[in-house]
């Protein structure tokens, strides 16, 4: 394994993966040196290197996928997963998300890098937020399944492996990521609506943070690049929440389809998904969860300058595309 070093050098776990690639793409557009990791080699991203799973890489490995480099932006790990067909999924999160962020983080500390970015998730804090009220980093974290319960442990043992250290942990807690390449609901959504299904949406009033794939990538270069390393838990979401209803239509309208929503009453929908064992994925679908970024742009000057729009239309344009 070659991989080159310098003053401005990143590398990036899961570098294949929707955020990954494109990312790796923008960090390289603003001059930074990338190392792309991956599982497994399949030639997605330019100078990938596979070193299998972090978690059972050997310390050797590791520390040569890190060494010289200026910072480490960790993406990889087991998302969460609708459909569950681990043995134990709680032991398989651990391993994939707490325990090789921690043998990471130990990795660049060891080889002094600077700055750690770890994408967490707003389900280490959270499923809801109360109506006007947004999640704040300082809030009591409560996750609620066990991703959510290992996006948490991952954050604290970065914290604990960088604390003393002249490595800076940043911690990005996400929402749900919208752009071309999304998978689960994002996908789902935009084949239906492709597809002239109706969707029983029509009577959700709620509020929903999302991050557009643009803005999330110029979040994390902003991350790596302000002057200050913008150290500890940050929420991190485009300018304005959006409804279900509202994402349906800014999706249907980039794809010239009819918006196609049913007034199906809320508590309806809920009754359905919890006889169909959807009760989580119906609450999502309804619920309201807002976060507030204002600590991450307070601590790096960050604005989110693509809209909703912005990024509904580059996931048409791909689906033309394929």
């Amino acid at each position: 394994m070659v991989l080159t070093a310098g003053a401005r050098t990143v590398t990036v776990t899961g570098a294949a993966g929707f955020v990954g690639r494109a990312l790796c793409a923008k960090l390289r557009d603003a001059g930074w040196t990338v190392r792309p990791l991956v599982r497994e080699a399949r030639g997605a991203v330019d100078g990938e290197t596979a070193i299998g799973a972090i978690e059972s890489a050997s310390p050797e490995t590791l520390a040569r996928a890190v060494a010289g480099a200026t910072a480490v932006v960790h993406l990889a790990g087991r998302a969460h997963v609708t459909k569950e067909t681990a043995r134990d999924p709680e032991a398989a999160y651990r391993a994939a998300n707490v325990e090789a962020t921690e043998r990471l983080a130990r990795a660049a500390v060891a080889e002094g890098v600077a700055r750690f970015v770890y994408a967490s998730s707003v389900k280490a804090a959270a499923e809801s937020s109360p109506a006007g009220r947004p999640l704040r980093p300082g809030d009591e974290p409560a996750p609620q399944d066990a991703y959510g319960v290992s996006k948490l442990a991952a954050e604290r043992a970065l914290a604990v492996a960088c604390s003393g250290t002249r490595t800076a942990p940043i911690v990005l807690r996400l929402p749900l990521v919208v752009g071309p390449g999304a998978r689960g609901n994002v996908a789902r959504l935009a084949d239906a609506i492709a597809a002239g299904r109706t969707l029983p949406f029509g009577a959700i009033d709620n509020r929903r943070s999302v991050i557009g794939l643009a803005n999330l990538c110029e979040a994390i270069v902003t991350a790596l690049d302000a002057p200050k390393p913008p150290a500890g838990v940050h929420y991190v979401g485009d300018a304005e929440p959006v409804s279900t209803p509202a994402f349906v239509r800014a999706l249907a309208a980039a794809l010239g389809r009819p918006a196609p929503l049913a007034i199906v009453p809320v508590p309806l929908l809920r009754l359905a998904g919890a006889l169909i064992g959807r009760r989580g994925a119906t609450d999502r679908v309804t619920g309201t969860l807002e976060v507030d970024a204002a600590s991450f742009r307070e601590a790096t000057g960050w604005t989110p300058r693509h809209t909703l729009a912005d990024e509904c239309a580059a996931i048409a344009a791909a689906m033309a595309g394929r």
